[in-house]
This record gives structure tokens, sequence and C-alpha cells, in this order.
């Protein structure tokens, strides 16, 4: 279970909590969960139907980012990053109290999350790509291989389409992905489950287990911050 937490550059509005977690994984699917407390706000965008859609980070988006356990990846001067479309880099916004305090709660976090990302993952000759896999609860999907921080961007072939299901009661969304393993990279991964969040009136927060800029970057290697190993053979 990965217990998300916001930018501290951008606040939620009510939202309070955000955890995500690997439900479940055999041969055929990778069931993932999100859950969503303070919900009473969100923006949920509205039922579309299955298709594969880019800029679904817009508004309310779940988003899986995998990547190999060896993945290394080199940060470019922000000021001569290209953005790209599938998840484009999101100005700072102005400080504030609940800013100040989320911030001192993550620096020591955030500080081994840094310094893993300077000595980098695993053995030499770490990989470079990774892939990104965007969920609305519309139904609407998107995925992109990459093959390097956000370069080489191009749709990943998913044979068969995830299947999305949003609940809604009282408070709480939880939001179920079910993707095909045809349409995964093989384990063993270095992985991590992010969220954007609209509440009323346009207000965005954005989530992840770790935030390693000063602004929201889910590419950065630093989100990549959980393991999944693969099954031990029969």
């Amino acid at each position: 279970m990965l217990q998300l937490i916001p930018h501290p550059a951008h606040p939620p509005l009510r939202v309070g909590a955000i955890a995500a977690r690997v439900l479940s994984l055999d041969a055929n699917w990778c069931v993932l969960r999100w859950k969503v407390e303070g919900a009473a706000d969100l923006v949920v965008p509205p039922f579309a139907g299955r298709a594969r859609t880019d800029g679904l980070w817009q508004t309310t988006c779940f988003e899986l980012f995998v990547a190999p356990v060896h993945y290394l990846a080199q940060i470019p001067d922000p000021a001569h990053a290209e953005p790209v479309e599938a998840c484009a880099p999101i100005p700072a916004g102005p400080g504030s109290t609940v800013s100040r305090i989320l911030r001192q709660a993550q620096d020591e976090r955030l500080r081994q999350a840094q310094d893993e990302r300077r000595e980098g993952w695993g053995d030499e000759g770490g990989a470079t790509g990774y892939t990104e896999f965007n969920f609305s609860p519309s139904e609407r999907w998107a995925a992109y291989d990459f093959n390097g921080y956000r370069t080489g961007m191009a749709e990943r072939a998913v044979p068969r389409p995830p299947v999305i299901t949003p609940r809604r009661g009282g408070d709480v969304l939880f939001c179920d992905v079910a993707i095909p393993v045809v349409a995964l990279p093989p384990l063993p991964w270095r992985y991590g489950l992010t969220a954007v969040i609209e509440e009323a009136g346009g207000v965005k927060s954005f989530w992840a287990a770790v935030h390693a800029q000063d602004v929201p970057d889910f590419h950065d290697p630093a989100c990549l911050s959980a393991t999944l190993a693969a099954p031990d053979a029969a």
C-alpha cells in the first residue's frame, strides 16, 4: 500500500488522503486500486466508454509509471526540459502554510529520494526507458513508452484495453483498474502510482508517494519508489 501525498505547491481543497496499491496480479491481469478520501468536491469525468485518449491528466486521473528495477535516468535542467503532452510540467503554485507543513514533513524522505536519483538504481548499465499509463474514471485510458526522461514518447501497444471501475460512496471514491498482463512490461518493476485530482473551482493537486522537485513531476525517477518482484518459477 502506497500512501500518496500532495505536492506542497498545490494543496488540495478537501481531499484528505489517497492510498494506492497493487491489489492482485496473476497470469492474466494486474489489478490496481486507488482510494480517495474527502471526495465530496471531487470532479469526476463522466462515463465516456473505453477508448485510448490523450490529455487525461488535465482533470482527475490515476496513473501508473513502470520501469525496470535497474532504471537510471538523467534529469535535465528544467529550463531546458522539453515538455510532452502525456503529463506536461506544471508551474509551481504560491506558498502557503499547508505547503510549508507538507514540505517540512517530507524533507528527509525527499533527501533520500534525491540521493537515490543521483547514485542510480541497481547496477551498471541500467535501463533508461519507462512506461506511463493514464486511467480516467470516465473509462478512457492512455499508455506511452519513453526511451529516456520525457523523451522519445510513443504510444504503447495495448492488445486489450484496461477495465476501469470507479465506485463512489459518501465521501470516498475507489477506482479499480484491471490491466491485461500482456500490455505490461515484464517483471520485476520499479513503479509509481500517482494521481491528478481536480476539485470544485478547478483546484488541482498532484499526488505521489515521493515528490523530489519544486514542481510536480511524476516522470522523476524518485516517484518510482516501489518495487514488484517477478513471481517465483513453479
